[in-house]
């Protein structure tokens, strides 16, 4: 119980003063916990207060806030070639820096990164695995991770997965998210393994393989929006309901996961689906949904802002805003971004929250990209969200949404395979949208020209030689 104690005085300690972690000290942690459960059936208070957030009160919040940043952005400007260029050109003072100076640095872009991805390696990291992005909503970007850096995330992930009842050691983890969102992967299997539990990583293959790996045997699936909604239909197509399959929970991560998909996955698969937050670039920063479908955000490991979409300053309750996040020293160390434009749309609460997440500072869920809100007038603007909610609701539950829009004449035009719109007449069209707050205008396409609509993740198939085309065919 001593060695217990003192890991947890170290692991909290490297939280509040910036340290580097001692990772075979978190790893002992998570087995520490795994035992006090396996034991006990639960986690001590002790133990529960270390490993959640001290930070709940909002003046421990904001001192917490000004101190990483500072301790972040001197190692930046001392380490990071492009940090410390960029705070030259905008006169930056790192050793100062705190949230209220922050908002005089203009934000890192995707394009920063592409462009120049060499000068945010800081001198003296040792790079140790590369990831990309997916590449769906642009050119794919190669981000480099640390192997401390991929240590502390999966003990730190672990540790929270037993702290919530999320993960156990009889657990079997299917994991359906791209084999090229290499830190996801890995990370997925390096949690299973501290916990004990078991991991099956399949990628995005033919949805009945992955019924048939799914049925029976996994307990928890990792999975992307458009995939379950894939797994869904395949499934109600076979007949196949909740006692077919053995799961617990689902984790829905980095698409737009509509209401009606959802309900859908529980009431077919048998578990809860979770909706939550997570970058390739600002690792591990993560948000959380709760039950009232507000974003929580971590502001442990890192800094989240929400910057106005038109005035690039703090959005104000209710306006549409751009997540903007600053990935914490020394949960970064190799090539760290600081306050990186995310693009990824949420709206500022009006008020004060009331779920079981109360504490923890929250938005909207996200609603999608900025490059893809539609202007319909100066005064209306559309998300993906709206879009992809209003489309998977349709009656043929055309699942995963493929659709085109864009404004016409003050209204708003949207593209949809005829399968989509079966059984529903123009009206009856006009009026599904109209409920939905949409003044749309809908234009019948064949079929065939679904998938060049939009892009889904579910769309990055990984072929086995038996869905391969034969040789010379």
């Amino acid at each position: 119980m001593l060695e217990t104690g003192v890991r947890q005085l170290r692991m909290a300690l490297s939280m509040v003063w910036g340290r580097p972690f001692h990772t075979d000290s978190l790893t002992r942690l998570v087995a520490d916990a795994v035992a006090t459960i396996d034991e006990f059936g639960e986690l001590g208070l002790e133990a529960r207060e270390v490993i959640e957030t001290p930070f709940a009160d909002d003046a421990d919040r904001v001192d917490h806030a000004d101190r990483s940043l500072r301790r972040t952005a001197r190692r930046l400007a001392e380490l990071s070639p492009f940090y410390a260029e960029w705070f030259a050109a905008h006169g930056f003072q790192a050793r100062t820096a705190d949230a209220t100076t922050l908002l005089g640095l203009p934000v890192t872009t995707k394009d920063h990164l592409m462009s120049r991805p060499r000068d945010f390696v800081c001198r003296g990291s040792q790079p140790h695995l590369a990831t990309r992005t997916t590449g769906t909503t642009g050119r794919a970007l190669e981000v480099w991770l640390s192997r401390y850096e991929l240590e502390v995330a999966a003990a730190l992930g672990a540790l929270s997965a037993v702290l919530h009842d999320e993960l156990h050691g009889g657990d079997l983890m299917q994991v359906h998210v791209s084999s090229r969102a290499t830190a996801a992967v890995q990370l997925s299997a390096m949690t299973c393994r501290l916990v004990g539990a078991r991991c099956r990583v399949l990628g995005i293959i033919a949805v009945d393989d992955a019924l048939d790996a799914l049925a029976g045997s996994a307990t928890t699936m990792s999975v992307n929006a458009s995939y379950l909604a894939e797994l869904v239909v395949a499934a109600q197509r076979r007949g196949l309901g909740p006692a077919d399959f053995r799961l617990r929970r689902i984790d829905c991560v980095s698409e737009i996961l509509s209401p009606a998909v959802r309900a859908a996955a529980e009431q077919v698969l048998g578990a809860p689906v979770s909706d939550n937050f997570g970058m390739t670039e600002v690792i591990p920063v993560t948000g959380t949904s709760c039950s009232a479908g507000h974003l929580h955000h971590d502001l442990t490991m890192g800094h989240v802002e929400v910057l106005g979409l038109r005035s690039g300053v703090a959005a104000m309750p209710g306006e549409l805003g751009t997540l903007v996040v600053t990935p914490y020293f020394p949960y970064r160390e190799c090539m760290p971004v600081l306050r990186y434009d995310t693009r990824d749309v949420v709206r500022q609460l009006p008020g004060p929250v009331d779920c079981e997440q109360a504490g923890i500072p929250a938005t909207s869920a996200v609603l999608g990209k900025a490059t893809q809100l539609i202007e319909v007038t100066p005064e209306r603007v559309i998300t993906p969200r709206e879009l992809v909610e209003a489309v998977e609701d349709l009656p043929s539950r055309p699942w995963p949404a493929r659709f085109h829009a864009e404004p016409e004449d003050g209204r708003l035009r949207i593209d949809l395979p005829a399968g989509a719109v079966a059984g529903l007449s123009n009206a009856g069209l006009t009026d599904h949208f109209a409920e939905r707050g949409l003044d749309a205008q809908v234009r019948v396409l064949e079929d065939h020209r679904a998938p060049g609509l939009r892009r889904v993740r579910s769309d990055l198939r990984e072929l086995s030689f038996a869905a391969a085309e034969p040789v010379g065919a």
